[in-house]
């Protein structure tokens, strides 16, 4: 039964989600956790390289969250960095070789394989979106780079007051090509503001990214933050999976559509989705005037 996974008090099972051990096998990058039956915990694993993205990484979080989004057990991910940040970006060292040594018998043939590699470490970021299991993402320290791309893509952003931001690449000599300059100005009201960070490489400290909406709550610290998140993941692991995970596909459908195509497609959705047993349920649950997380729906 889910819910008896959700009673656990959230300061404890925060606490044990801190990964103690090192990354879980096959992931080398990555630990993963179950602290309730239906929210999966994907922590950034590689402390001691400030979780610097490996090439290792690029793949493993493909790998990742295609088997989450195939879990019919998981409801929820919440997404953490460990040791003293979330992330410094792109491991520089490790992905040089390959963006500065392509390979080609041509102009043409190096700029296809480019393109490649390109497309190739965008799905690393897309794969989080893809997933219809809603991600929180909770963030500590610094996000940097590609960690920007990478929070951009999930669907709940928290941060702790000591977090700060910095879309880096300009200062590393390139545009940003792995999500922040397509998502960022959909989560950012001020296209000015996005301008601004991306052209400048400046750091946005927590009040001001909790102003401009690139986060959601200011935690304390790391602790109250992972206990925030997974209260924040345990309301939505309550909920009926049909209507949680059509919520995150019309979401981001209709960010990317306009009014009238998101309408068209929420109606051509739900003529089959309105026909579950959770509606039922749910519905049973407020004439009780209880909480719809007092029910037990059906795996997805």
């Amino acid at each position: 039964n889910v819910n008896k996974g959700l009673q656990l008090p959230s300061q404890t099972v925060a606490r044990a989600m801190s990964s103690l051990g090192g990354a879980t096998p096959p992931y080398t990058t990555l630990a993963i956790s179950r602290p309730t039956e239906s929210i999966t915990h994907v922590e950034l694993h590689r402390p001691e390289k400030r979780n610097a993205m490996n090439s290792a990484f690029w793949s493993e979080m493909v790998t990742c969250f295609n088997e989450l989004s195939e879990d019919a057990q998981c409801r929820v991910v919440v997404v953490s960095g460990a040791g003293k940040l979330f992330t410094a970006g792109i491991d520089l060292m490790d992905m040089m070789n390959s963006v500065l040594q392509p390979e080609g018998d041509d102009t043409a043939r190096i700029s296809w394989g480019i393109k490649k590699k390109i497309k190739k470490l965008q799905e690393t970021f897309s794969v989080i979106e893809k997933c219809p299991k809603p991600v929180v993402v909770a963030i500590h320290g610094a996000c940097v780079g590609a960690g920007v791309d990478m929070i951009t893509a999930c669907d709940i952003r928290l941060c702790t007051q000591d977090a700060w931001f910095q879309v880096k690449e300009v200062d590393i000599g390139l545009a940003a090509d792995v999500g922040t300059l397509q998502r960022l100005p959909k989560v950012i009201g001020s296209q000015s503001l996005v301008n601004e960070l991306a052209l400048t490489a400046r750091k946005m400290y927590a009040d001001e990214a909790k102003s401009s909406g690139l986060v959601s709550r200011v935690f304390a610290d790391k602790e109250a933050m992972m206990a925030g998140a997974l209260e924040i993941a345990g309301e939505i692991a309550g909920r009926s999976p049909v209507a949680v995970q059509g919520t995150k596909i019309n979401l981001i459908y209709a960010r990317n559509h306009s009014v009238a195509d998101g309408l068209d497609y929420i109606a051509t959705w739900n003529m089959s989705m309105l026909q579950t047993e959770d509606l039922m349920k749910s519905a049973q649950a407020a004439l009780e005037k209880k909480s719809p997380k007092t029910k037990t729906y059906s795996k997805l």
